[in-house]
């Protein structure tokens, strides 16, 4: 178990008497078929042993190498570090030299460790490099399993709180400086991050304060907190966030870093100036929870083909589109992945910066200062690109460049908000476009919905009512039905009956006679009837497969569909 640092292996790799060109570009093309760190495709590969890969990343970051690890840590050495601490960060205290303390590490490259830790404990912090596995163990058998949970943190911080007072700046300040408030809001967000949710929300109401996760697309509350929490709460995840604790009348913008089980993870943070407080959300992007494998979305192989015959092509426009949500950006970044080479150059502007992909020059759109869909896009066209992506379409001029970047023999991935495939055609003459440029340059549309898979463990059998089966498939009587599951709820799902998401897809991919019916006619509903008699599968169809298959219910088909 390696951290996943891909580029400075490869700096690493490259530098490496023993290990040839060669073998490099065929270790990066099996990382990128595997998905697994580089340096374990390396070690998989044979490239070089576990102790030199150790020994030369240790010199790589200038940090000591440790090759035999002791089972056990001086018990007032291990008082050093906070267990919290330590899991937080995989780190345990390996030696002591005067004020300086020197832990073993699990993940050596995360710089946040000697930063956040030196300012923690209000000393010098150095690492040293192991191999990961025996850390991870001796890190488990010192402090064992995080045994605080979020209700002993809330009552310890009701304590702190007090009855509602007013607090000046100063006294928020400290407030969220106190170690309840700091283990309160860090177990909140451990909690959220390992049950998978997208977002953290932040609530205060007049007599409450709500905090709830968003997972698998629906919210979830935890148990109410009293409202004088609020303040202070808000307050640490602000300080956290790098925000103005005191400036609570205008919207904030930031962003978190943490670690958590030894991997990064990073949090969106925007607060709302609301009637009884500010409200704030995080949104989490956690990249090893979100898989980046085109193949692995769960695309039918007609749509995945086509998929891949799209962005193979030279130039064009390849729009995936569907509600927020739906996981659009997820699927350009795994097309990204594979279009990612040495002698390609890929420029993307997002709303903001996801997931940060090795390799490819990456830009956070700022309206505020001008810095739009559009002023980025041009100014990429001046930056030499073979493939652009845009975040997102959102008005006539990034529409506009997008089409004219395509007839300039660029590929350009982007997404835009419509019902279906075809539904972005009109879309796109709706904001202006002329029909023969959308013909000239649109090559492909896809349009996406994610439903929740039932949990496996719980689900139940029944049949729908008549109404239902006739929202579904038009008339209840016409046909055998298969067997219909529901959710009911257990301890493998949190009593939430369902567990992770499916990607339902309906691929438009223009031919002639579509451009031709494109020309002559932008109405959706003709586009769609020659879309569908082409074979183009809609996404109710893409419901009812995973419906009769026992993935999903049959409210979330028709929620979605």
């Amino acid at each position: 178990m390696f951290p996943e640092n891909n580029a400075s292996i490869y700096e690493i790799l490259e530098n490496l008497p023993e290990v040839t060109r060669e073998q490099l570009e065929s270790a990066l093309v099996e990382q990128d078929r595997s998905g697994k760190a580089l340096a374990e495709t390396a070690l998989d590969l044979g490239l070089l042993s576990r102790d030199r890969l150790l020994r030369e990343v240790a010199a790589y970051l200038g940090w000591n190498f440790v090759d035999q690890i002791s089972s056990a840590v001086e018990e007032g050495l291990a008082s050093a570090l906070e267990g919290r601490l330590a899991h937080m960060y995989g780190v345990v205290p390996y030696r002591e030299r005067e004020v300086e303390l020197e832990l073993l590490a699990i993940d050596p490259f995360n710089g946040s460790i000697v930063e956040d830790l030196s300012f923690s404990l209000d000393r010098d912090i150095s690492l040293a490099v192991a191999d990961p596995e025996e850390v991870k163990n001796l890190l488990e058998s010192v402090y064992g399993a995080e045994t605080t949970s979020v209700e002993d943190a809330m009552d310890a911080l009701k304590l702190m709180a007090g009855d509602e007072v007013e607090l000046s700046d100063r006294d928020l300040e400290a407030m969220a400086e106190e170690a309840p408030v700091i283990r309160f809001v860090n177990l909140v967000l451990e909690q959220a991050i390992r049950d998978q949710a997208s977002d953290i929300h932040f609530e205060p109401f007049e007599k409450v304060f709500q905090i709830r996760y968003r997972v698998d697309g629906s919210l979830y509350e935890m148990s109410p907190s009293p409202v004088n929490l609020a303040l202070p709460v808000i307050s640490r995840v602000k300080v956290m966030a790098n925000l103005n604790i005191a400036e609570r009348r205008v919207p904030q913008d930031g962003r978190i870093r943490m670690t958590l089980d030894s991997r990064p993870v990073d949090l969106r943070v925007s607060t709302l100036p609301t009637q009884f407080g500010e409200s704030v959300v995080l949104r989490v992007l956690d990249k090893s929870v979100v898989n980046l494998d085109l193949a692995q979305l769960g695309m039918p192989d007609t749509v995945y083909q086509a998929t891949r015959d799209v962005i193979r092509r030279p130039n064009g426009v390849f729009i995936v589109t569907g509600p927020t949500g739906s996981g659009k950006t997820t699927t350009l970044y795994s097309c990204l992945k594979i279009l990612n080479r040495d002698e390609v150059k890929i420029l993307t502007a997002e709303d903001p910066v996801e997931y940060e992909i090795d390799g490819i020059m990456q830009l956070s759109v700022r309206t505020s200062i001008g810095l739009t869909f559009a002023h980025a896009l041009r100014s990429f066209l001046r930056q030499d690109p073979d493939i652009l992506m845009v975040g997102e379409i959102r008005d006539p001029e990034t529409a506009q460049i997008a089409l004219q970047a395509a007839q300039t023999g660029h590929l350009v991935l982007t997404t835009l908000h419509t019902n279906d495939a075809p539904s972005a055609i009109t879309r796109l003459v709706d904001m202006g476009m002329e029909p023969y440029m959308i013909t000239s340059s649109l090559e492909a549309v896809l349009a996406q919905r994610l439903v929740r898979i039932l949990c496996p463990s719980c689900k139940e059998a029944y049949q729908p009512d008549k109404a239902l089966l006739e929202r579904l498939y038009g008339d209840g009587n016409r046909r055998k039905f298969p067997t219909f599951y529901r959710a009911a709820g257990c301890e493998d799902c949190h009593q939430l009956g369902y567990r992770g998401r499916k990607g339902l897809f309906e691929m438009m991919v223009l031919d002639d006679e579509l451009r031709d019916l494109t020309l002559k006619s932008t109405a959706s509903v003709e586009i769609k009837g020659m879309a569908l008699a082409k074979g183009m599968a809609p996404l109710r169809v893409a419901g009812l497969e995973s419906l009769e298959q026992g993935i999903t219910t049959v409210e979330e088909v028709l929620n979605y569909t």
